[in-house]
């Protein structure tokens, strides 16, 4: 375990010293850069060494770079928790469904719905959505993260929770807004990971129940469902779990674009206005923290699935 988890920890180490080297020499396209006065290697020490005090420069407006962060972040993270909430509640029964039935017409039918889902263009659904539920029916809000006449405070950057712990005279009505300002974003990203997680249960499902343990608790006389919940989960599930990480990855690219068209105040919209203005310093600190945000989930997702995987555990014995 112990050895698993310093590899792990190395990858991670060497990967965001790539990750700075990467923001190093974005910082050193604007001519103005202090950086660029610096041999190579002698700035990238320096570089590291101002990030080592939490200090990523001041944005082309004049303000800390750190600030803004602090203000954006939250906003992308609460769009991909709740995505992901839904890709896990949609995804998991309809994977197992498929991997248990497999070749079967709900099979057939659940394949080819998530083929079709997952060949839509990401904008293209987003502004079908936008057209529908908010022009033509009025269902929904066009855009935003909630009614600027509700004034939230920020505690922890999350608007539903700041509002949800807070005494706001119009809390009830204000929880109701950010939840109909959630719904289509949230929707949006949430289909790249539902299709991923269907596709990859579905085929794990479908190995587990080849396994002679299946075939051995069937004649036990264990019905479907128990199967389901003793066996294949506890084995269907743990192999996937390391590649939640990569579905994490693929959100936060795509949050970029869905943050864009519904004018979510996210580090993806900040990223866009930074690049739109060639604000060099800006970018190199959007890249640093959406890289060290995908390399985190990468390896947590890792560790977690190897903690529950007993092929995993195995392979530590072998090592010892």
């Amino acid at each position: 375990m112990l050895n698993y988890v310093l590899r792990r920890l190395n990858l991670f180490i060497i990967t965001l010293l790539i990750l700075t080297l990467i923001g190093y020499n974005i910082v050193r396209l604007d001519p103005l850069s202090i950086y660029n006065k610096f041999e190579l290697w002698e700035g990238w020490i320096q570089y590291l060494r101002q990030l080592k005090q939490y200090d990523l420069g001041i944005a082309a407006n004049g303000t800390p770079i750190t600030e803004s962060l602090e203000r954006v972040i939250p906003a992308t993270l609460e769009l991909c928790f709740f995505a992901f909430l839904i890709a896990l509640v949609i995804g998991i029964p309809f994977g197992i469904l498929a991997g248990i039935r497999r070749g079967s017409v709900a099979d057939v039918f659940i394949s080819s719905g998530t083929l079709l889902t997952f060949s839509m263009p990401i904008f293209w659904m987003a502004l079908l959505m936008i057209m529908v539920f908010s022009l033509y029916l009025g269902w929904l809000p066009v855009s935003g993260r909630y009614n600027l006449l509700f004034e939230i405070p920020q505690v922890t950057g999350f608007a539903l929770v700041d509002i949800i712990y807070s005494n706001h005279p119009q809390r009830s009505q204000a929880i109701e807004d950010i939840i109909r300002h959630l719904i289509m974003p949230t929707l949006v990203l949430a289909v790249a990971p539902t299709t991923e997680i269907i596709t990859l249960l579905r085929d794990s499902v479908s190995d587990v129940m080849h396994q002679n343990y299946i075939k051995v608790a069937a004649t036990k006389g264990l019905s479907k469902s128990e199967i389901v919940m003793r066996h294949v989960l506890k084995n269907a599930l743990p192999p996937i779990i390391p590649k939640f990480g990569t579905q994490i990855s693929t959100m936060m690219t795509f949050a970029i674009i869905t943050e864009s068209i519904f004018n979510w105040p996210g580090i993806g919209t900040w990223l866009l206005d930074a690049l739109s203005f060639q604000d060099f310093i800006a970018v190199q600190a959007g890249v640093l923290t959406v890289g060290s945000v995908v390399l985190l989930a990468n390896i947590f997702s890792d560790l977690v699935g190897a903690a529950i995987s007993p092929l995993t555990r195995k392979k530590w014995y072998a090592l010892k």
